[in-house]
């Protein structure tokens, strides 16, 4: 775990949140194929629940969406239809993801974004003191309050966590 205490270079993530003065901090980890939070939070010795995954999804017109949901939860697609509300919401194709939000899968950050998009938040995330989310790089987290994704991104919370 030598990565702790390297400086990761800027990203359009950490660029959007030092341009509106977002205090952060970096947490770096050695990825993990297929890891996932379960991963990121073990060799930094944070709570699954409070890492949070950033989702590219997309509705039955094909257009994206963001979904911010706890490390240790799932999303139900059905459910997320019915809140916010359309048809049907499906995750999309891997390079789908990466072509919509200009990040790689597994270093998808909901900030800086390739293009816009909405963004929902399971809403019990809003409640957390502190959160780590993707920091617009494989291995590489960003701590921020939680409070700030409404005004900073638009996310929009919803009710919609399966326990994984």
């Amino acid at each position: 775990m030598s990565k702790k205490d390297t400086h990761v270079s800027e990203t359009p993530a950490t660029q959007f949140l030092r341009q509106r003065k977002i205090s952060f901090t970096e947490h770096v980890y050695d990825y993990v194929e297929h890891g996932g939070t379960s991963e990121s939070s073990r060799q930094l010795g944070v709570d699954e629940h409070a890492v949070v995954k950033t989702l590219v999804m997309q509705d039955e017109k094909a257009q994206p969406l963001i979904v911010l949901m706890h490390g240790d939860r799932t999303v139900s697609l059905k459910e997320l239809a019915r809140q916010i509300p359309c048809k049907k919401v499906e995750p999309c194709k891997p390079e789908v993801a990466q072509r919509h939000s200009g990040y790689m899968v597994g270093g998808t950050s909901p900030f800086g974004l390739r293009k816009a998009m909405p963004v929902f938040v399971e809403a019990t995330i809003l409640e957390l003191p502190k959160i780590c989310i993707n920091g617009g790089r494989r291995g590489y987290l960003v701590g921020i309050d939680p409070r700030v994704l409404p005004e900073l991104v638009g996310a929009k919370p919803v009710h919609c966590a399966n326990l994984e």
